[in-house]
């Protein structure tokens, strides 16, 4: 049976679960990442954005709000409703809700490249083969320094460690990784590009298995 996706979000309003523990460390980061860039215009990126609860839990009241202009890519049209709308109602004039397939890089790449690239909830369900391609295109889809978020559990067999050497031979420094045993056994990986890499993919870079 497939996941109903809107459904899927419902936990994120119990505070005390894994998914809003997890939420929190991740919003934490963002803020750190959008802190942290020069002065001037920052790109954002969010892929399989679901209500935008990471990116939209920060930007309202973030110092760089005015700077950002974000893109949150998600396929299922109720979900990118509830983003479109918290989005409006936070007067968010730069940031756009598209419903779209976020596996397909076509459909975002004017987008790219990305100073802050989000690849949460991706890679719990897609495939280890789906996972390294899409860590390995991060390097071209995100502007040098520019920073990437993702998430995973950490159930076995537990990939984070292998995701994160992926990042490294992707061309990317690792900043933090977080393991939260309470919060469903999840990892959270921060990593800044160090140099530019050419050539997005053409190909999808995942399929869900949900």
């Amino acid at each position: 049976m497939a996941r109903d996706w809107a459904v899927w979000h419902d936990e994120y309003d119990d505070p005390e679960s894994g998914l809003s523990r997890r939420l929190a460390v991740v919003q934490a980061h963002l803020a750190d990442a959008l802190a942290g860039r020069p002065r001037g215009p920052i790109s954002l990126v969010s892929l399989c954005a679901g209500q935008g609860r990471d990116v939209l839990g920060v930007l309202p009241g973030h110092p760089r709000r005015d700077d950002v202009s974000a893109v949150l890519v998600e396929k299922d049209p109720r979900n990118a409703e509830v983003a479109r709308s918290r989005a409006a109602q936070a007067d968010l004039a730069n940031l756009q809700v598209r419903e779209a397939d976020a596996a397909v890089v076509a459909n975002y790449a004017e987008a790219l490249p990305a100073d802050v690239l989000l690849l949460c909830g991706i890679f719990g369900n897609v495939s280890e083969a789906d996972i390294r391609r899409t860590a390995t295109a991060a390097a071209a889809m995100c502007s040098p320094g520019g920073t990437v978020i993702w998430t995973r559990h950490r159930r076995p067999p537990d990939l984070t460690p292998l995701i994160r050497s992926w990042f490294a031979d992707a061309g990317f420094a690792e900043i933090a990784f977080i393991a939260l045993p309470t919060a469903k056994l999840t990892g959270v990986g921060v990593h800044r590009l160090r140099a530019a890499s050419a050539g997005l993919p053409a190909e999808p870079l995942f399929t869900f298995s949900g």
